[in-house]
């Protein structure tokens, strides 16, 4: 690592003064609400502020992390050693054209680019408006709901790379599975997506929204902190089932529990850690296998360094 002064003087030549904060907590900065400080995080508001501080890191050894809405991310309890670069609100820019294909940018909420469609009288994104976080999580792992997933409206996607690179991948080249996508296998960050809708009757579209956030609201703990379904769908099974079928509801750790409402959700309940959300999965984890042989995988991300054991 370079001299940190300078790191920081050749930041600020990038950026302004109020697009950088220095031992940021992360806790701010999740849905979880947890988390210990970033040495720094960015807040760019172009691809091309995003490239350049990207080039920044790289020529200083300075690890990076780029993040959206940190709606599906726990931070560790020591932070993390190294640069966030935020991609929200400074950065989700949505244009509709007349051949109803939409352009927005990574930042941008899933609820807020869920609404614009609608106000634009397009179908085909309604599953989307209760997927929290940012559009930019939800392309890199295929975020789906209530039969909708980001794969069926993606024409492509401008993503970076840890190099710096920047470059447009189709969605046949995204790789688009379950959970899944190349950007997750490659590392690779997305910049902006372009997709493609058809016509509809716009009461309709704002109809179904309404029925599917009530349906969330009815089966899932949104007044709760979590980071959305904790654990991936196992082939054959439904996590949440598997946790209740445990005997795991309400289940807790320190200040981190499973939900009583659905058993797929970990919840922040009483000022939980990092290292108490992370020894709840683990047990969780360990005794769905015990019981019924089946290994649950968390969809949850891990950021920074978890002394677990």
């Amino acid at each position: 690592m370079k001299d940190l002064d300078l790191f920081l003087k050749e930041l600020k030549n990038i950026l302004a003064d109020e697009q950088i904060r220095q031992k940021e907590s992360m806790s701010k900065h999740t849905s979880l609400q947890i988390g210990g400080a970033a040495d720094y995080m960015v807040l760019p508001s172009t691809i091309d502020e995003i490239k350049q501080v990207v080039l920044l890191c790289k020529s200083h050894n300075m690890p990076f992390y780029i993040m959206g809405n940190g709606s599906n991310l726990l931070v560790s309890d020591l932070g993390y050693q190294g640069l966030i670069i935020k991609l929200s609100g400074g950065f989700s820019d949505i244009e509709v054209t007349e051949d109803y294909i939409v352009r927005a940018q990574a930042g941008v909420l899933m609820s807020k680019l869920s609404n614009v469609i609608a106000r634009h009288e397009l179908t085909g994104f309604e599953f989307g408006a209760g997927i929290p976080g940012t559009l930019g999580g939800a392309v890199t792992m295929n975020a789906g709901a209530y039969g909708g997933e980001i794969k069926q409206v993606l024409l492509t996607a401008t993503v970076i790379d840890r190099d710096g690179e920047i470059y447009t991948l189709d969605n046949e080249a995204l790789q688009l599975g379950y959970r899944s996508s190349i950007l997750q296998k490659k590392d690779l960050c997305l910049l902006e997506a372009t997709m493609k809708f058809s016509k509809g009757n716009k009461q309709e579209i704002l109809d179904k929204i309404h029925e599917l956030n009530s349906l969330r609201q009815e089966k899932q703990p949104l007044d709760k902190h979590s980071a959305g379904s904790t654990f991936k769908r196992p082939e054959g099974y439904f996590a949440g089932k598997l946790i209740s079928d445990a005997g795991l509801k309400g289940y807790q750790v320190g200040g981190a529990a499973v939900s009583d409402k659905h058993c797929g959700f970990l919840i922040n309940k009483e000022n939980a850690t990092a290292k108490d959300f992370m020894t709840l999965i683990k047990e969780v984890i360990r005794i769905v296998d015990e019981k019924f042989g089946v290994i649950l995988e968390p969809e949850v991300k891990f950021l920074g360094t978890f002394d677990i054991d």
